[in-house]
C-alpha cells in the first residue's frame, strides 16, 4: 500500500510539473507576440484657423510607420513624418469627412474618421453651359462662381481661355468632352468640371479655319525671325550628297522663294552639289490647323525636294519619336508623282505610312500642297481638301503612333542623291534645279 501511494504521488507531481511548463511556455510566447507586434491607434486633432481654414495634427499612438490623410475635399497626402501638420482650405460651406489611416511595419492599418463643418462659403466655383443656337458645335460658357478670387481660365480640348466671364468653346468632332473652369486664389487652384456631349462632326470644319500666319516671300531676303539655315554636307541621315549653304543657294523671284541645287563638280560625292535647307525650328512652330504651301517642283534624276515638318521636341526626343509629317516629297526619277508620308515610333523609315498621287504639271506649274492637321487625324492633299493624297488616322492613338499632339516646325529643302533620291543615280546634266515656294500659310481655329 505504501509503495502504491508513493507511485500515485509521483504521477500527480509529474502532471503538475508538465502543466506548469506548458503554461510558462504559452505565457512566454504571448509576450513575444506582443513585443513583436506592438499595438497602435490612429487619431488626429483639428484646430480652427479661420472660417475656411482648418489645421490638422497627427495624434496617433503606438508603433506605426506611415500616415495617409484624406481631407474630404479632394486633397490627400501620404507621409512618414509623424509631426507634419496641415492647414487645409475649405472654400465651400458644408460637412466634410476627414480620415487618417496609420500603417505599421507588418501591413496592418487602423483608421479614424471625423466630420468637420464649415459654415462659411468663401469661394464656390461653378459655371453654366448652353449650346449655341447658331452653331451646334459651339457651346457658350458662363462663369457663375461666387466669392473672391485672383484669376480664372477655361480648359477644353487643348484650348485655354483666360479671364473671360463669357466664352465660347468650339468642338468640331462628335464625342464627349470635359470642360474645366480653374479659379486661382492665393496661389491655390480650385476647379469645376462639366461634360459636354457633341452629337455630330462639323461638316464645315475645314473652312472654319482663319489665316493666323504666313510668309508670302514678297521681299528680297529670308526673314531671320522666321527661318534658320541648316548647313553642312553630313549626308543628313540619308547618304545625300549636297552641301547645304547659309543662303547662297536661295534667291527671290516674282514673289517666290527659290531654293536652287547646283553642281560643283562631276564626282557625284558628298559636296559635289550645293543647295539649301530652311527651317522654322524655335521660331515658328504650330499645333493643328490647315497648313498650305504653294510650290513648283524641280525635275531630273537625282533631285529630291521636300516640304515637311518635325515635332518641336526633336532635339530631346530624337527621330522618329518626335514625329515627322512629309507634306510633299518628290524624287526626280519618278516624274509627276508626289508623296505624303508619316513617320513615328510605330511607322518609320521605309515603313512610313504614306501614299502618292499623280500630279502631271508639278514641275511646270505651282500647286498647293496641304496638310489638314487636327487632334483626330492628318489629311494630306493637293490643291483642294477634296483631292486627298493620304489620310493618317490610327483608331487607337498611343505615344508611339501619335506624337502629333505637340507643336511642329516647317522644313523646306532640295536634296541631291541619297538613299531614295539617288536610288537610280544622278543625272549631272540637269543642274541647276530649283524649287519655288510662293507662300507658306497656316490657318487655325478662330476660337
Amino acid at each position: 500500500m505504501k509503495n502504491i501511494h508513493h507511485k500515485n504521488l509521483n504521477k500527480t507531481v509529474g502532471s503538475i510539473l508538465i502543466l506548469w511548463i506548458a503554461l510558462l511556455f504559452m505565457s512566454a510566447s504571448g509576450c513575444t507576440k506582443n513585443n513583436g507586434q506592438a499595438d497602435f491607434n490612429a487619431d488626429f486633432t483639428v484646430t480652427t484657423i479661420d472660417d475656411n481654414h482648418l489645421q490638422f495634427t497627427n495624434a496617433s499612438s503606438g508603433e506605426y510607420y506611415s500616415l495617409v490623410w484624406d481631407f474630404g475635399n479632394g486633397q490627400a497626402d501620404t507621409t512618414t513624418d509623424k509631426k507634419k501638420t496641415y492647414t487645409i482650405y475649405y472654400p465651400v460651406a458644408g460637412t466634410y469627412d476627414v480620415t487618417l489611416t496609420a500603417n505599421n511595419y507588418t501591413g496592418e492599418s487602423k483608421s479614424i474618421s471625423k466630420p468637420v463643418t464649415i459654415n462659411n462659403t468663401d469661394l464656390h466655383v461653378s459655371f453654366s453651359v448652353e449650346s449655341d443656337p447658331e452653331n451646334t458645335n459651339t457651346y457658350l460658357l458662363k462663369n457663375t462662381s461666387t466669392g473672391s478670387y485672383d484669376s480664372f481660365k477655361w480648359l477644353y480640348r487643348d484650348k485655354v481661355i483666360n479671364d473671360q466671364n463669357e466664352a465660347s468653346a468650339y468642338f468640331p468632332y462628335a464625342g464627349t468632352y470635359d470642360v474645366v473652369l480653374e479659379v486661382s486664389k492665393n496661389n491655390e487652384v480650385h476647379s469645376a468640371t462639366q461634360q459636354i456631349l457633341v452629337a455630330n462632326d462639323d461638316p464645315d470644319y475645314f473652312n472654319h479655319m482663319v489665316l493666323t500666319w504666313s510668309d508670302e516671300f514678297n521681299g528680297t531676303s529670308v526673314d531671320g525671325n522666321t527661318w534658320t539655315f541648316d548647313t553642312g554636307a553630313s549626308g543628313w541621315g540619308n547618304n545625300e550628297l549636297q552641301n547645304y549653304t547659309n543662303g547662297s543657294n536661295v534667291s527671290f523671284e516674282e514673289g517666290a522663294l527659290v531654293i536652287t541645287a547646283e553642281k560643283v563638280n562631276e564626282n557625284q560625292q558628298v559636296g559635289s552639289y550645293t543647295s539649301a535647307r530652311l527651317k522654322t525650328q524655335g521660331k515658328r512652330e504650330f499645333k493643328y490647323g490647315r497648313l498650305e504651301i504653294r510650290a513648283q517642283l524641280p525635275s531630273g534624276r537625282g533631285i529630291w525636294p521636300a516640304i515637311w515638318m518635325l515635332g518641336s521636341n526633336f532635339g530631346s526626343a530624337g527621330w522618329p519619336a518626335c514625329g515627322e509629317m512629309d507634306i510633299m516629297e518628290y524624287v526626280g526619277y519618278q516624274p509627276n508623282t508626289v508623296f505624303s508620308t508619316v513617320h513615328n515610333n510605330a511607322t518609320a523609315g521605309t515603313s512610313g505610312d504614306g501614299s502618292n498621287m499623280n500630279v502631271p504639271t508639278c514641275e511646270e506649274a505651282f500647286h498647293v500642297y496641304g496638310l489638314f492637321w487636327t487632334e483626330k487625324k492628318l489629311v494630306f492633299y493637293v490643291d483642294s481638301i477634296s483631292n486627298v493624297v493620304h489620310t493618317y488616322n490610327p483608331p487607337v492613338k498611343t505615344a508611339d503612333n501619335w506624337p502629333f499632339d505637340q507643336p511642329a516646325f516647317f522644313i523646306l529643302n532640295v536634296a541631291v542623291g541619297g538613299t531614295w533620291g539617288g536610288a537610280q543615280g544622278i543625272d549631272n546634266s540637269i543642274f541647276p534645279q530649283s524649287m519655288k515656294i510662293d507662300y507658306v500659310r497656316v490657318y487655325q481655329e478662330s476660337n
